[in-house]
């Protein structure tokens, strides 16, 4: 009997094959080289882990439950190294979390890292967080508790300082071969006429010169490298990098900047159809490999462009994708008292398959970007440049009673554009509160921040906090001290985790202490109930309310209403009939017509469905 490697492979071969040479003109070496080092790795995978594939395989939707909550964190600020981390396991389990997305580890220069985006070597971990040894036992420890480890896979390109780059600058032409390399300008100009350009204000430009006078694709920093995937050996290689590291344990591979990976003149050089067959291609590796291996699509775009990235239910592309537009038309709610646009958002979302999932979340590692949809809101009288202008300056405090104390990145002064960067609790107003020792506004900022996670766990898909959120940290403003200027304002958030703070929220009346139980009763509550689940319906409702959101979601007999006050004011929402319902807050029934929201409250309503 053909062994699994041998099943899967027959059954999927064939599309693999006509993907492969679709896109690499017919290829036949390249593409038994791909097949032998797939062979490779899945002889190499552990038994454990092979096992795990085979679990997975006869539940391919156990990442559509509604008991998955994520956390995301950075090693080194969480736990020291990757050995800390472990003796901290116990915490994930604590605050109920059973995914943890473990941010750029991999070997990166020190000064030239970009958090770790700046990948020097795929296989091995940057030394001061351990060894790829620590990772592989970590991620086992993890599977033993029920936790599924996520990695970044930086696909677009490659530190200056990996091997190939290296070998590139020293003449060698199968290396120049796997970057863009030019003699003279005139074919990167070609190409600027049409590419747009991530980070004006920072790094100018698409290529950068190099000391020999040779010129290099560099779409993000100078020392960063775009990797050529129209060459199959990159496509090869970094595929066998892939493997690796899913062989070390890793559940859930988050594919950076995927959007860039292809190039051609002419175009944006962004969402190319070749970059929909390379990663069609990725899941049909790992589904013959290692199919227990989820791929997390990184598009940072509007919502016409994100969800391409699913592909179909014939041809799948990648299993989850980030819920960039919910996040930042959540904030945009926040500074508006006005949910018209994030209702909006909720309705294009229910109109999705249910077989695409996304990872929900407040806030990331880099910054809240303002991809909203202004052809709507000017509609609604608010203009993209005066919009944008009014959230920076609500979200930095500078606008006229605003609460919130965060910081702005990458601030351009010619475009009038720029990023915003903080904490949730601070974006919230806990950090005011807290200098001006407020009581009273205390309050209403940690209910803010419970009712915007309340808002993330009903969404359907994956939540994911912050690490550090869960227990309400502040913004971090050291990273001003760095007379180097190594650190930009998103080291605002991505501060150390305070172990000594967090000891608070076992103190029932500290506001780490609220917002760490109200999370916590947050995730029990939605992990017990079905209605949960990401096969439930859900759409939005009217509240007669510009600041009140309404939700509903019905699976099975069950319906849950769910209302969430956008405002430091009390609302009232009316219904038409007496409604009949269990608040699962406190497991008490109502019947009511109107329902009261306290200032920036919620309510998880849930009701029966006529049989």
């Amino acid at each position: 009997m053909k062994n699994l490697f041998e099943q899967r492979f027959q059954s999927r071969c064939s599309e693999l094959r006509q993907l492969y040479y679709s896109l690499y003109h017919q290829d036949k070496q390249g593409f038994d080289y791909l097949c032998g080092l797939m062979r490779t790795f899945y002889e190499k995978r552990s038994e454990n882990l092979k096992k795990l594939d085979s679990e997975r395989e006869k539940n391919p939707e156990w990442y559509h439950k509604n008991d998955i909550v994520g956390m995301m964190l950075y090693v080194d600020n969480f736990a020291g190294n990757l050995k800390g981390v472990a003796e901290k396991i116990d915490y994930f389990t604590e605050s109920g979390v059973n995914y943890i997305h473990l941010m750029p580890l991999l070997e990166s220069p020190k000064e030239h890292s970009d958090g770790g985006y700046a990948v020097a070597d795929f296989r091995k971990v940057q030394p001061e967080l351990g060894t790829m040894d620590d990772l592989r036992k970590l991620t086992a420890l993890c599977h033993q508790r029920g936790i599924s480890c996520c990695l970044d896979f930086v696909m677009n390109h490659t530190s200056d300082e990996h091997e190939w780059a290296k070998e590139a600058r020293k003449g060698s032409i199968k290396d120049r071969n796997r970057y863009y390399f030019f003699d003279n300008w005139d074919i990167p100009n070609a190409y600027e006429a049409t590419v747009p350009q991530v980070f004006p204000t920072t790094a100018p430009g698409n290529f950068t010169q190099l000391d020999s006078g040779s010129i290099v694709m560099t779409t993000f920093y100078p020392y960063q490298w775009d990797l050529n995937y129209a060459n199959p050996m990159v496509f090869n290689d970094m595929t066998a990098n892939m493997l690796y590291l899913a062989n070390v344990g890793i559940d859930v591979l988050r594919l950076d900047a995927v959007p860039y990976i292809w190039k051609e003149i002419g175009t944006p050089c962004r969402n190319l159809p070749q970059v929909h067959t390379i990663v069609r291609m990725m899941r049909i590796v790992c589904e013959i490999v290692c199919p227990s291996v989820l791929l997390l699509g990184e598009v940072v775009m509007e919502p016409s462009k994100v969800v391409p990235y699913f592909g179909s239910v014939d041809n799948p592309e990648c299993h989850m994708l980030y819920n960039v537009t919910t996040m930042a038309s959540t904030w945009n709610a926040v500074a508006t008292r006005d949910v018209r646009l994030l209702t909006r958002q909720i309705q294009q979302l229910s109109e999705l398959p249910k077989e695409d999932i996304f990872l929900n979340y407040l806030r990331c590692h880099d910054d809240i970007g303002w991809g909203l949809d202004y052809h709507w809101l000017s509609a609604q009288g608010m203009q993209e440049v005066s919009h944008k202008k009014f959230l920076n300056d609500y979200f930095t405090g500078r606008f006229a009673g605003s609460v919130s104390r965060g910081e702005l990145y990458n601030d351009d002064p010619v475009l009038q554009d720029a990023r915003l960067c903080g904490t949730t609790a601070s974006l919230c107003g806990v950090e005011s509160a807290l200098w001006n020792k407020d009581e009273k506004a205390l309050e209403i900022a940690v209910d803010a921040d419970i009712m915007l996670h309340a808002f993330m766990f009903t969404q359907s898909g994956i939540p994911v906090i912050y690490s550090g959120d869960e227990v309400g940290q502040l913004n971090d403003y050291m990273y001003h001290a760095d007379i180097n200027k190594k650190f930009d304002s998103r080291y605002l958030h991505r501060n150390r985790f305070d172990w000594q703070l967090a000891e608070e929220r076992r103190t029932p009346d500290s506001y780490q202490g609220k917002i760490f139980s109200a999370l916590r009763k947050l995730e029990t509550l939605r992990a017990e109930y079905d209605v949960f689940t990401a096969k439930a319906e859900f759409y939005p409702i009217e509240t007669g309310c510009h600041s009140v959101l309404g939700i509903c979601r019905e699976y099975g007999k069950q319906k849950l209403l769910a209302l969430f006050n956008f405002s430091e004011y009390e609302q009232m929402v009316f219904f038409e009939n007496h409604q009949n319902y269990t608040d699962l807050s406190d497991n008490t029934r109502h019947i009511r017509k109107s329902i009261p929201l306290k200032p920036y409250g919620f309510l998880w309503a849930l009701m029966n469905l006529p049989s």
